[in-house]
């Protein structure tokens, strides 16, 4: 199988827009089908309550004819337009059972649509938009209870079937994983607290597969920031996009990459292929 997942910073804009962001986003797609992969994980789809418009599907289907839709948006009372998450899966694949899991988070975000989760027969694939801690952290404290129920749920997914969990978990784990990591202790995305729940979830039987196949090689990256227009120029980013697979399947494991976004900055899409 091979498995796409990628945070497209609003799909609105990635389809529709016509600013220069917009037409690097769609180069990004174009690359994504070209992968022709199995199964994609989209987050941060910021669409309405009501989901993706007749336009959107539209489109989507005009760039992924053979995939099945199935998507979440934030509903009130959490912020509309806001986070979001989607999967494209190819419709030849056997019909999974999709789930929209609450994990009695924190707050608004168990309506935040940040996870989607499709049960095959022998393996789950669940995807994650994992809450930011913030602007001066004002969010660590209930990101850190995120963390606590979303480990357990995926303990809970892997005690049935083993499990490929994909996403923007929003958090370096190591200091290896950002390209300035003194200068960046107390930032959102690489506070003690963040990596220490990033180490439980691990440590509850899931495999980080990139570095399980490259080890720790350097300065391989997933996110940019928008903000400094020299950041994808001089990789200065971050890892924080992850494919993760329950510890007992790790084996199976072929390949996990980074997929090139060229000049667009923000996210790129990460690569698993598994023989499952």
């Amino acid at each position: 199988m091979k498995l796409i997942s990628w945070n497209i910073d609003s799909l609105n804009a990635a389809l529709t827009s016509d600013s220069a962001r917009a037409l690097l986003s769609r180069q990004v797609i174009d690359t994504l089908i070209a992968q022709d992969a199995d199964i994609i994980a989209i987050q941060e789809t910021k669409l309405s309550a009501k989901g993706p418009t007749k336009k959107h599907l539209t489109l989507l289907e005009d760039y992924f004819p053979d995939y099945q839709i199935t998507w979440r948006s934030s509903v009130e009372p959490a912020r509309k337009g806001y986070a979001g998450t989607m999967f494209l899966y190819k419709a030849n694949l056997p019909k999974p059972i999709i789930t929209y899991p609450e994990i009695d988070a924190p707050s608004t975000m168990d309506k935040e649509g940040r996870i989607i989760t499709l049960e095959f027969d022998n393996f789950f694939v669940t995807q994650v938009y994992t809450p930011n801690a913030g602007d001066g952290l004002k969010r660590l404290e209930e990101r850190q209870l995120w963390d606590i129920k979303y480990a357990e749920y995926l303990a809970q997914l892997d005690d049935q079937k083993p499990v490929l969990a994909s996403g923007d978990y929003n958090v370096a784990h190591k200091e290896i994983d950002l390209a300035n990591p003194s200068s960046n202790r107390r930032s959102p995305g690489f506070t003690d607290e963040e990596r220490e729940g990033f180490t439980n979830l691990l440590a509850k039987g899931f495999t980080d597969t990139f570095r399980y196949k490259h080890g720790d090689i350097p300065n391989v990256y997933t996110w940019w920031a928008q903000r400094s227009r020299t950041s994808k120029i001089n990789n200065t980013g971050w890892r924080i996009d992850y494919w993760l697979t329950s510890t007992r399947i790790a084996d199976k494991i072929i390949k996990s990459d980074m997929i090139d976004s060229g000049d667009r900055q923000d996210h790129g899409p990460i690569l698993l292929e598994i023989d499952l």
